[in-house]
């Protein structure tokens, strides 16, 4: 790993729990152990390094789910089960406790900067867009009514998963995510 991908590693984890405001460059060059001008060498500004964080998301969100996921030659009920998977796994286990790193940088920096907000809504728009996608094949296949608007579906999915993610974040109970997902299983059939 190159030593800029190392910075915005190290940075996305302490971003993830502590916030993107309350991160401070010197938090992120001590668990980095580099000093000031090895920062200013690779960012111009915490800013800047935001950005780097959130382009890392983006590329995990990316190979992981819409490519590795979405994209995969599989039938429509295993992308949607392999997608669940993943964010139990991912939110169950230890390093998921802290809520979901995309859906906490869109409630901190949504109203404060554009330039976040607009990469946070990537992720958004591409995993409702693969999810409808979905829900098309299984309508197509006779498995869900023809009448149904996946995008409706597909918003309120989303909507769901997120907002169990914040419930499991606060209460600090994972049954809001167990239960979310198996009523997602069981409204789609999935099982």
């Amino acid at each position: 790993m190159s030593k800029l991908q190392d910075i915005i590693t190290i940075s996305r984890k302490i971003i993830y729990y502590k916030g993107y405001q309350a991160t401070s460059i010197s938090d992120i060059m001590d668990e980095a152990q580099i000093g000031k001008g090895q920062f200013y060498h690779y960012f111009s500004s915490k800013h800047d390094l935001g950005l780097a964080v959130v382009d890392d998301l983006v590329k995990e969100w990316d190979r992981d789910v819409f490519e590795g996921i979405f994209a995969a030659d599989l039938d429509p009920i295993m992308k949607l089960n392999k997608m669940l998977d993943r964010t139990l796994t991912i939110h169950t286990g230890e390093e998921g406790k802290s809520g979901c790193p995309a859906g906490n940088l869109a409630i901190e920096m949504s109203e404060h900067d554009e330039t976040f907000r607009l990469k946070v809504h990537y992720i958004f728009d591409r995993w409702i867009l693969s999810i409808e996608g979905a829900l098309n094949e299984l309508k197509a296949q006779g498995h869900l009514a023809p009448d149904i608007n996946a995008k409706q579906h597909s918003q309120a999915i989303v909507s769901m998963i997120e907002g169990a993610i914040l419930l499991m974040k606060s209460q600090k109970e994972v049954s809001f995510l167990t239960n979310a997902i198996a009523i997602i299983r069981s409204q789609y059939r999935l099982s």
